[in-house]
């Protein structure tokens, strides 16, 4: 038996499907069909062709989505990861003996433990309160700048100081008898 395929046609006729008048006067309307086509000038439409395509468009369309989504899932843990890494490396020491130090969490009053002098300096700003995985870390305040561009919402309390360049009154004084 010859290595040559046989076309469907052939095929067809072979196994007894298909006649042998019935296959030519198939390959002479096909035949006709296009010779009208280059006549006219039309332009066939291979309905399966563009449904193919506008399946692969849709494709494309929903890979280029799913793409973007896990991009942005990337970006988010890469942000976290970096949060995490601050807070862990600059985290400073807490007092389990020291003061009190409560503060709002989610409508919760929530204690942290702390010596008198970092109290002073949570409340001046200089450091802050800071949440990872439910515990609370106290930072330095340029760290807590840090984290605050990468995750608000891990930056608790951070009592920062307000410029009072921004006050347009601040340079005048108020006079002791004002009376309104």
């Amino acid at each position: 038996m010859s290595k040559q395929k046989l076309s469907l046609q052939d095929q067809l006729l072979k196994s007894g499907l298909v006649s042998s008048a019935k296959a030519k006067t198939i390959k002479s309307n096909k035949h006709k069909q296009t010779r009208q086509q280059q006549k006219n000038n039309v332009v066939v439409v291979d309905e399966t062709k563009l449904l193919a395509e506008q399946a692969q468009a849709e494709k494309i369309a929903r890979d280029k989505e799913l793409n973007q989504l896990r991009k942005l899932q990337d970006e988010q843990k890469q942000l976290v990861a970096q949060v995490k890494q601050l807070i862990e490396l600059n985290r400073q020491p807490k007092d389990e003996n020291g003061l009190a130090y409560n503060f709002n969490d989610n409508n919760k009053i929530k204690t942290v433990y702390v010596a008198n002098a970092m109290r002073e300096q949570i409340i001046q700003g200089r450091v802050a309160i800071v949440k990872l995985a439910g515990a609370y870390e106290v930072v330095s305040a340029e760290v807590a700048k840090k984290i605050l561009d990468r995750d608000a919402s891990s930056v608790i309390v951070f009592n920062q100081q307000a410029d009072n360049a921004s006050d347009a009154y601040a340079a005048f004084q108020i006079p002791d008898d004002l009376i309104w």
